[in-house]
């Protein structure tokens, strides 16, 4: 449901009739993309219907305004000098996030920048795109649009104002503000240039993508992508049945024979295949929600470590030594990275939207520099090299399927494991560097102790001890659980060390009420994740804990963490709040105890059942009632 305005752009010097009929076909399309109703408004002034009654742009605009927020609608605002492919006023009005967005066109003599897909001010720098007219504004920024509606110039004055659209950029589809006769036919003829389902449908796949999705399966997916849409599946569908073959491909690597291991593999990779066609069949049929992606997002991880599990389960059942405590690692590891991936993408977009003044020289600004180049060189050798050495989703199943095919589950996991471990090693140094020179906090925008995952313990004890300084805590109980862990593996596991290190790690707390405001501050939930996974480990060790039973526990939890993030990145609602007794703290107290206590299976397989059921319970009842039950 939207409310769209039609006005009369600066500069249009068209026809009587061919304004006319501009403005016809423009509210007709503005009503295809979702338009309830579409009010024109002139230059300067609204004219009643009667011919008596009038008032200015303005007052009419933010009575406009008024009326949508009244109805939790957006506003369409578009020039009535625009032509253009309909289908984008549609991706207007069908932003997936619900976010302000904004039609731009590539133009290096423009105006304005993206950066990470939010339209920025060029600043003192050359602009990248140019404004084409037309914005949907969602109802949050709707204040905004209210305070700017007497501007001449609508996008400034959104920009001035600290508004920070989406941009949706044109792209393969057909554009242009026109002036005169001459450009006007110069634009309809562009237009009709430009087969526009097909166009659409290509524009369904991501512009820039990983290096193996895109020669080896961005490729052929849109024949996928129509094939579904003709069927009409809808994209939680078709992320069902990724599901379905990743499971089917774990079993094959359960199995471990040889024809099942390759089966396997080949089952991933198409399982990888519908995992970007679900994204493509919503991008190219404009069927989006929060809880798509949320779905989406979790059903990745839930692949990839019910791999992990098969992968392990079929190197034991052929008799391969130490393949759970790879798959361990492995998917401490990748949650981990997640985590990081996550903050550090919350954190560029918060530089983005409120920049300070930043150093001219130093290597985290000189970073920043060489990294906008590469990513400017679109194919170069560079740019692909940067893409594939962060070991992104595309590489991680292509890896996983080319060793499954050809060694066994103990080298597959491996070699995640080391590509990994790289992978980290490199994006944390660089990401950390590049963090000194935005000079802006993330984690304190936010619930921080939602997204620490503080229980009670911490909420109402540990935490009022007040001490500063939350990464180094966050950071030190990290190295506590690992160091604890390689003791126990290299000895007889001590009970008196494993109760030193969970009160070590539960340190971790004394700086809870602190500002998580500190430009590495972004950091801590990865830190806390990793602090509270290896504190399993080293009870699942001390307690002689089947490492089975120890990777199902940190694959609960993960599903719990990753639940926190995607909620955030896809703008999901929060849904009922978590952990409002059960912490990262409880949880380790409650472990820690089982396993002094020689019942370190049962409370693993409890806290398992426990962590596992509240989620599912949560995330049901979420779907069913679309996230806004209380």
């Amino acid at each position: 449901m939207t409310l769209a305005v039609l006005h009369t752009g600066p500069g249009n010097g068209l026809d009587p009739a061919d304004a006319a009929r501009l403005a016809d076909e423009l509210t007709a399309a503005l009503r295809a993309a979702g338009a309830t109703e579409v009010e024109r408004i002139g230059a300067t002034a609204y004219v009643g219907a009667d011919g008596a009654s009038s008032m200015s742009a303005g007052v009419r605009l933010r009575e406009i305004v008024g009326r949508a927020q009244a109805a939790g609608e957006a506003v369409l605002v578009c020039e009535d000098n625009l032509v253009a492919h309909p289908s984008l006023l549609w991706m207007l009005a069908t932003e997936p996030a619900k976010r302000t967005t904004a039609l731009v066109i590539a133009d290096p003599a423009g105006d304005l920048r993206e950066d990470r897909g939010k339209l920025l001010p060029a600043g003192d720098g050359p602009g990248t795109v140019r404004y084409l007219g037309a914005i949907c504004v969602a109802p949050a920024d709707l204040p905004v649009l209210a305070e700017a509606a007497d501007s001449g110039d609508l996008l400034p004055a959104l920009l001035e104002a600290g508004l920070v659209p989406v941009a949706t950029p044109v792209r393969l589809l057909r554009g242009a503000l026109v002036h005169d006769q001459a450009e006007l036919a110069a634009a309809r003829a562009a237009v009709d240039a430009v087969d526009e389902d097909k166009a659409r449908l290509r524009l369904a796949v991501k512009e820039k993508d990983d290096f193996f999705t895109t020669y080896a399966v961005s490729t052929w997916s849109p024949i996928v992508t129509k094939a579904a849409a003709r069927l009409r599946l809808t994209p939680s569908a078709v992320t069902g049945l990724s599901v379905l073959l990743a499971v089917a491909a774990a079993l094959g690597f359960w199995q471990a024979s040889r024809p099942a291991m390759i089966a396997g593999g080949v089952l991933i990779y198409l399982s990888f295949v519908l995992d970007c066609v679900d994204g493509q069949l919503a991008r190219y049929t404009r069927q989006f929600g929060a809880f798509g992606g949320w779905l989406d997002t979790m059903a990745d991880r839930a692949k990839e470590y019910v791999a992990y599990a098969g992968l392990a389960a079929g190197a034991e059942r052929i008799g391969l030594p130490y393949a759970w405590p790879l798959a361990i690692a492995a998917i401490v590891l990748q949650t981990v990275r997640h985590m990081t991936d996550a903050w550090y993408g919350a954190l560029h977009d918060e530089a983005a939207a409120h920049p300070k003044p930043r150093a001219a020289s130093g290597v985290g600004a000189r970073l920043t520099a060489a990294s906008t180049k590469v990513q400017g060189d679109t194919g170069s050798l560079a740019y692909w090299l940067k893409r594939i050495v962060v070991f992104p989703i595309g590489e991680r199943w292509a890896l996983l399927a080319v060793l499954a095919i050809f060694t066994n589950g103990r080298i597959a996991l491996a070699g995640m494991l080391a590509w990994g471990v790289l992978a980290l090693a490199y994006t944390l140094a660089l990401r950390s560097l590049r963090a000194f020179s935005m000079r802006v906090g993330v984690l304190d925008k936010v619930d921080t102790g939602r997204f620490r995952d503080d229980g009670l313990l911490v909420r109402e004890v540990i935490s009022r001890a007040g001490l500063p300084a939350p990464l180094i805590f966050a950071a030190l109980a990290a190295v506590v659980a690992l160091a604890a862990v390689i003791v126990f593996l290299a000895g007889d596991p001590s009970k008196v060390l494993l109760a030193v290190a969970a009160l070590l790690v539960l340190a971790a707390g004394l700086p809870a009420r602190a500002r998580h405001g500190g430009p590495l501050d972004w950091l801590i939930p990865a830190g806390l994740r990793a602090a509270e996974y290896l504190m399993v480990v080293a009870a699942g060790i001390a307690g002689d804990v089947p490492t089975p039973v120890t990777y199902l526990l940190i694959f609960t939890l993960t599903l719990r963490h990753y639940d926190l993030v995607a909620r955030m990145e896809k703008g999901a609602p929060a849904g009922k709040a978590r952990g409002a007794l059960l912490g990262w703290d409880g949880r380790v107290v409650l472990l820690t105890a089982a396993a002094l206590a020689g019942l370190g299976t049962a409370g693993a397989a409890v806290l398992a059942a426990l962590v596992g059921g509240s989620f599912l319970i949560n995330a049901i009842a979420d779907w069913r009632t679309g996230g806004t039950r209380p």
